[in-house]
């Protein structure tokens, strides 16, 4: 059985301390191996694309051209459940292979484009239909287009 001690302040109405509190003093300055892959954060992003079958897949290097993104990844799922499954798999191996979080993601619930913010690089799933109207490739024809390396 835990024992619990309640504590009332003025600043903080209910504060629970446990028996077994655990402070963390410092931060262990080693990163986890996971962590070190090597690869850029948009081949990640290609690779978890490219396993969930996604099709034109793209990469605009967009360095000097805007300050809000250095990479766009671009990739087209056939139906909605497969733009959700590519998006959520860039995310899954984004965080378990480069510690990155998305800041925001937009279009998920529709999944006609789903953009992803992960800072220096946005990710773009669409569906064919949104792809061909909103074609980002002419929007951004100043970008250098990144060749993806063979696996």
């Amino acid at each position: 059985m835990l024992d619990c001690v309640v504590s009332a302040s003025v600043s903080d109405p209910a504060v629970v301390r446990y028996g077994q509190e655990y402070l963390l003093t410092k931060a262990d300055p080693q990163e986890t191996s996971e962590l070190q892959t090597g690869s850029p954060s948009w081949l990640i992003a290609v690779r978890a694309a490219e396993s969930k079958k996604a099709t034109h897949l793209t990469v605009l290097d967009l360095t000097g051209i805007t300050s809000f993104a250095d990479f766009f990844v671009i990739c087209t799922g056939s139906n909605q459940r497969q733009v959700q499954a590519i998006a959520d798999e860039v995310g899954l191996q984004l965080k378990r292979h480069a510690g990155e979080l998305p800041i925001s993601v937009e279009g998920y619930d529709q999944a006609e484009w789903v953009l992803a913010d992960y800072g220096d690089l946005l990710v773009h799933v669409f569906s064919p239909k949104s792809r061909e109207y909103y074609s980002l490739e002419r929007l951004w024809r100043g970008a250098k287009a990144v060749e993806i390396p063979a696996e």
